[in-house]
């Protein structure tokens, strides 16, 4: 058999077996993750808009996600990812600050609580994908959600604030696999700038498949992950918040 005759054949079963992946495969995976949380947020009613930075402790944050991938070319694959992002701390505010027309002093002790969930609704297509490279690419309605709590800890003064919309963003994501050794490098993100609200969300990491068969993949995941969450008066709230920090996860595929 001539060379051109095999290295066809060749190609052809490499299409074949990639394409076999690919006609119905479910995606679903968690994640812990240490995150440092800096920034601020404050409320557009105020008539004297004062921004005041806020201290907040590292804590240990959770997400999951699930993906359906198909064969079918016009049709795109979807991703549902839920983030929960919560985190407090205790600030001497320097000047006086008002949130939802309650007025805490300059120099009061306060303790503010967050508390955010984040939602990503993604459709996107496989622009390349085999078993060493890939690249998706599409968009996401992420429904952000959250309360905003602060306390005078002194006086017991507290005043709260709920908010909550969906943005737009672009998604993307790039895989690249090392052959035979179940190692394999990622990096996804999400962003959109637009009427005065940025939001994006970043994380690159390095896997390991620890199961790899016909009925099942499993793989270990271990990176970093930052998430910035701008908002420009939505129900009246505007924040400047970034959650950054290391995490470890575990995927199946089905």
């Amino acid at each position: 058999m001539k060379f051109p005759t095999l290295l066809g054949l060749a190609l052809a079963g490499a299409s074949i077996n990639t394409h076999a992946d690919t006609v119905l495969g479910v995606y679903a995976g968690a994640q812990v993750w240490y995150a440092e949380t800096d920034g601020t947020f404050f409320d557009e009613t105020s008539s004297d808009l004062q921004i005041q930075g806020f201290n907040f402790d590292d804590e240990t944050q959770g997400s999951f996600y699930v993906a359906f991938e198909h064969f079918a070319p016009l049709i795109p694959n979807v991703k549902i990812n839920h983030t929960q992002l919560a985190t407090s701390g205790t600030t001497e505010l320097s000047s006086a600050f008002t949130f939802n027309n309650e007025v805490f002093d300059i120099d009061a002790s306060v303790f503010t609580d967050v508390d955010i969930a984040t939602t990503d609704f993604i459709l996107y297509y496989e622009i390349f994908d085999n078993d060493l490279f890939s690249i998706d690419l599409g968009l996401n309605g992420k429904r952000i959600a959250g309360d905003l709590i602060i306390t005078d800890d002194v006086s017991g003064l507290q005043s709260e604030e709920s908010f909550s919309g969906i943005i737009p963003l672009l998604y993307s994501r790039v895989e690249f696999n090392l052959p035979f050794s179940g190692v394999g490098v990622y990096a996804e993100g999400n962003y959109i700038d637009i009427d005065g609200n940025a939001l994006s969300d970043f994380q690159a990491g390095i896997k390991y498949d620890v199961i790899r068969s016909l009925g099942l993949d499993l793989t270990l995941q271990a990176g970093y992950r930052d998430i910035s969450i701008e908002l420009d008066d939505v129900d009246n709230i505007s924040s400047d918040l970034s959650f950054s920090g290391l995490y470890a996860g575990v995927e199946i595929h089905f």
